[in-house]
């Protein structure tokens, strides 16, 4: 089995490799045709509008080219004379009629109105590649990709270039989950961020942002970079929508729609969704332990873990989009989300003496119930002040998050009974100003004020009442305060971009039950400076450096303990410092007619870094299922209680190498790789004191090497049947107290449009060889384990969408009126 998963991923490897070697070179000595594509209405730039060049009355392309964020073009061709089309989906061509081209020559604003007659037409278009590189982020495709057909977001994230998701759900970028992720450009309000995105369904995603080094316009945090989750906004004229249902196994299913209508003045978008999911799972850990003098082997412990997980949720938004003037927009909207879910854990322990005898068993059942309800309303004004990009932006946006969970934990010959409750409210103001100072500069600033509080009450309880040392009500706030800068200009081929950005942090971690109250205050000065060079048209080489901050959150400061395991536990520390990174990226980008190749060399130096470290609490729990503490010198026959907490580790520096390469082959196939090595190092140490009284100091001094691999295949088969393979590897690392192992997975996906392609029947399979199971060794003085954890089991999947009114694969127009977080920070043209 081994060998057909490592054959399937070198051959599609190896297939792309060759691909990209037999692309021919760009042609020389030709002049340029240069401008700008606008929405004729709001004249707002159009992303994608395809220029193409051809002979005086002859349909055969020559040359051609696609607009950039900004709606700008530009296309090389030799001398002549030529016709000019410039076409956009559901808008009126544009056509220049015998344009004499001589030299460099720029037509200016080409203004595009949108045509009434198509938007009742089912229109299908060359599909554009699902993952665009460009400089400075990597953008991916939602709707082009079926393997998420009926899936959530972390789905999506999974299949995204640079990010991997875990069988936990949790979200890394180049192998580190010290990240920021935002929606529509705000950073996520969800308490439980991962169980957030698991519920969200795929079909409410756009496309997603991959900035791996942020300039000074958006938030310092996350240490290794941001990700941006762009939802779904429609943009025809009249009334449209998409209609979505899905079924699977293990059971599953859905039902959601995104409809719009839009007037000349009034634009309203909804999307509505109805989910339920079960995620079926399971592991088990085998532990060696030893006497701490003699080191002499003292018994062994086998749990072995099942795992089944329902959610039943509700995803609703709602808004409006107002033209109030020709160059002026407010958008409203109202983000509603409802989930609930029950959980059932059971661990079977088996005790062994130091022979390998068995000694008894016992057993540990969780069943839990969970609920979450999140509501937000968010507010964006752009007022343009010309079309040259002079425009201010202001945003609003105010939320509640609850989430209860409790549990009734039931072992052999005692019970437990957890409630969790938290509360969370949050504010955010933003104002962005964005000011054009001639051609090829720019100067932007704007502030962000961010508010939030947190309330966390956690009891643990047993048959004599609540435990104290296992209970607490903690109070989380935090106010950022945040001004940034930032200038960009154009010197011949150089592009510089140059930011500073400034935050004031203000945050209280309280326990309110032992009246203990921390405040942390600090502000810090975030540099970056961004250096493009154009090698040609085709190729760019880049610098760029930025100081990033993460500060903890979430799990990480909760002292509550996961009590789900009585021997192996997690609590979080509301001790942690934030930590701070300084990022260096070296990047080169070259685009042939069929192949885009990007790659970059980075460097990252964290300082206080968080790490998790693991050593015993001193208690014991028995072959019979009961916790204790022995006194001083007591020995009870039993194993001891690990427990694994997050800390300020000290240093850590990261080295990698990357690249992503798109190849068009032919028509009916593409192909979409990223490849991603690093070493990583880290420096420092942890002590403790143990049930003697002796304090112990774990050097946690590491480094190691890592990688990962995704490659995506999609072909068009006979009888226009889709068929998409992804496979995805990441490789084995060393860590400070053992290591993970490599984890393999293949997904695959099916899809075929019916009903005169007015809808689209999908099929798809996630995790074929039902590989994806964390396994992992953890190395202690007093003890040696083997784990492995599988969150969810392969799943099928189909799904059956059906459009009205709106083309196939229609990407959403860039004359949308809104700010989305992409818009600044981007080298000037």
């Amino acid at each position: 089995m081994k060998k057909i998963k490592f054959a399937v991923l070198l051959v599609l490897f190896l297939t792309s490799f060759y691909n990209y070697a037999q692309q021919p070179p760009t042609g020389k000595n030709k002049v340029k045709v240069s401008g700008k594509v606008f929405e004729k209405v709001s004249k707002q730039p159009l992303e994608y509008a395809t220029i193409s060049i051809m002979a005086p009355n002859d349909t055969k392309v020559i040359a051609g080219g696609i607009t950039n964020p900004k709606g700008e073009f530009e296309v090389a061709v030799a001398p002549g004379t030529y016709d000019i089309k410039v076409e956009f989906i559901s808008f009126k061509s544009n056509e220049i009629k015998g344009k004499n081209i001589s030299g460099d020559t720029n037509l200016g604003v080409v203004n595009l109105s949108e045509d009434a007659a198509q938007l009742s037409e089912v229109v299908v278009r060359s599909e554009k590649s699902t993952v665009e590189i460009k400089l400075d982020k990597k953008v991916y495709n939602v709707g082009q990709d079926m393997i998420v057909k009926g899936g959530t977001v972390s789905d999506v994230l999974d299949n995204v270039p640079s990010v991997s998701v875990d069988t936990e759900g949790n979200v890394s970028l180049r192998g580190s989950d010290n990240i920021r992720i935002l929606i529509d450009g705000r950073p996520s309000n969800a308490i439980n961020v991962a169980e957030a995105l698991r519920q969200l369904p795929a079909d409410a995603i756009d496309k997603v942002e991959v900035i791996t080094n942020p300039s000074a316009r958006y938030d310092a945090e996350g240490g290794s970079g941001l990700i941006n989750i762009i939802l779904k906004k429609g943009k025809n004229q009249g009334f449209n929508g998409t209609f979505i249902a899905s079924t699977g196994i293990p059971e599953t299913y859905g039902l959601s729609a995104n409809l719009n209508y839009k007037t000349e003045k009034l634009n309203y978008f909804t999307t509505a969704g109805y989910n339920y999911r079960t995620n079926e799972g399971g592991g088990g850990t085998t532990s060696e332990y030893f006497d701490k003098t003699t080191g002499a082997t003292t018994g062994f412990l086998d749990e072995d873990r099942d795992t089944k997980r329902t959610r039943d949720g509700f995803n609703g938004r709602a808004g409006i989009e107002w033209s109030i003037t020709p160059t002026t927009f407010w958008t409203n909207a109202i983000n509603y989300q409802k989930n609930s879910g029950e959980d059932e854990d059971i661990i079977n322990y088996q005790n062994f003496d130091a022979d390998r005898n068995f000694t008894g068993t016992s057993y540990r059942l969780n069943n839990g119930d969970t609920g979450s309800e999140n509501v937000e309303f968010t507010s964006n004004l752009i007022k343009n002040f010309n079309d040259k990009g002079h425009k201010l932006t202001a945003d609003f946006s105010i939320s509640r998050n609850t989430d209860d969970s409790n549990s009734l934990i039931t072992g052999s010959d005692n019970f437990n009974n957890t409630l969790n409750d938290q509360v969370q409210k949050q504010v955010q103001l933003q104002a962005d100003y964005v000011l054009p100072l001639g051609k090829g500069s720019q100067f932007e600033a704007g502030y962000k004020g961010s508010f939030g509080d947190l309330n966390n009450e956690y009891y643990v309880r047993d048959e004599n009442g609540a435990i104290p040392n296992l209970s607490n009500n903690l109070e989380y706030k935090e106010n950022i305060n945040a001004l940034y800068t930032s200038y960009g200009f154009k010197v011949n081929k150089f592009s510089y971009l140059f930011g500073l950005r400034w935050e004031d942090t203000n945050i209280q971690v309280n326990l309110l039950d032992t009246n203990d109250f921390n405040t942390k205050k600090y502000n810090n000065l975030f540099p970056s400076a961004f250096v493009s060079y154009e090698i040609s048209d085709q190729s760019n080489f880049t610098a760029s450096y930025s100081k990033r901050l993460s500060r903890p959150r979430g799990r990480f400061m909760n002292p509550a303990v996961n009590y789900s395991s009585n021997v192996n536990i997690f609590q979080g520390n509301p001790d942690l410092d934030p930590s701070l990174t300084d990022k260096y990226d070296i990047g080169f980008i070259k685009r042939w007619d069929k192949v885009t190749f990007n790659t970059s060399a980075y460097f990252e130096d964290t300082k206080d870094v968080f790490s998790f470290v693991r050593f015993p609490t001193g208690e014991v729990v028995t072959p019979d299922g009961e916790v204790v503490t022995p006194a001083p010198g007591e020995n009870i026959d039993g194993v001891p209680v690990i427990k694994s907490t997050p800390i300020n580790l000290g240093k850590e520096q990261k080295f990698g190498f990357e690249f992503t390469l798109n190849y068009t082959p032919f028509k009916w196939w593409r192909l979409n790789s990223n490849f991603n090595l690093y070493n990583v190092k880290t420096t420092g140490e942890n002590s403790y004191t143990d049930t003697n009284g002796d304090l112990i100091v774990q050097n946690l001094d590491n480094q190691a090497n890592s990688w990962f691999a995704r490659i995506s295949s999609k072909i068009t088969l006979p009888y226009k049947i889709d068929w998409q393979l992804t496979g995805m590897y990441n490789g084995e690392q060393k860590t400070a107290q053992g290591k993970n192992l490599g984890m393999f997975g293949l997904n695959t996906a099916f899809s075929k449009d019916v009903l005169k392609d007015k809808a689209t029947i999908a099929f798809n399979i996630s995790d074929i060889f039902n590989s994806r199971i964390m396994k992992s060794y953890t190395y202690l003085d007093y003890q040696t384990s083997y784990s492995e954890m599988q969150f969810r089991k392969r799943q099928f999947n189909l799904s059956f969408t059906y459009r009205f009114n709106k083309p196939k694969s229609d990407r959403e127009k860039n004359a949308q009126p809104r700010n989305e977080g992409d818009g600044g920070g981007e080298f000037p043209g």
